[in-house]
């Protein structure tokens, strides 16, 4: 099974690896176990309104993480992250992964996010890389893990919409991937 897909996330995740969580509401505590972890490099954009925007979408990607490692698709840290179709295709990603009996261990790896900010402040979208080579399914009956070479290339582009909620929340709306796109491998 690939890591990443259309509706969102790539494997891997850990909560002490993510930047501070953005101003506003409290955040929902997310806990992955010491095998998994998300590395976020150059994680900070210089600008407190990006910043923030990239705080959320870490939290994300390990909240999704988190959903994954527990089969839990209906986690609430889905609906604080997530909104309209990227929510229903987060929690289709997470029932895939219970479908097949897979979990995941390893690292992985974001890096060279960019936000663009829309006029009036509440959109943006959000561009990144992830690298998966040092990320492997496991079988959540047996804990096997494959580390088996794949066919696929371990660099995914992600493109995404987010949108700030009345609580100040950088929700995602849109989230799209492409493995082996030529900007994250170089």
């Amino acid at each position: 099974m690939a890591h990443d897909n259309a509706a969102g996330e790539k494997t891997g995740g850990s909560a002490s690896a993510s930047p501070s969580p953005s101003a506003g509401p409290e955040r929902p505590q997310v806990t992955l176990p010491s095998d998994v972890k998300d590395e976020y490099t150059a994680w900070k954009a210089g600008d407190a309104t990006e910043d923030a925007v990239l705080d959320d979408v870490a939290a994300r990607i390990d909240s999704t993480n988190e959903a994954i490692l527990r089969g839990d698709t209906g986690a609430p840290t889905l609906s604080f992250y997530y909104r309209d179709k990227a929510l229903s295709g987060a929690v289709a990603w997470i029932q895939a992964y219970l479908d097949a009996d897979l979990s995941f261990t390893g690292t992985t790896r974001y890096y060279d996010p960019k936000v663009t900010l829309a006029t009036g402040g509440t959109t943006a979208t959000v561009r990144y890389c992830s690298d998966e080579s040092k990320g492997f399914n496991k079988n959540r009956k047996t804990g096997k893990v494959d580390r088996t070479s794949s066919d696929q290339s371990p660099y995914v582009l992600y493109d995404t919409r987010v949108e700030k909620n009345g609580s100040g929340v950088w929700q995602t709306t849109v989230l799209t991937s492409h493995r082996g796109a030529t900007a994250c491998t170089g």
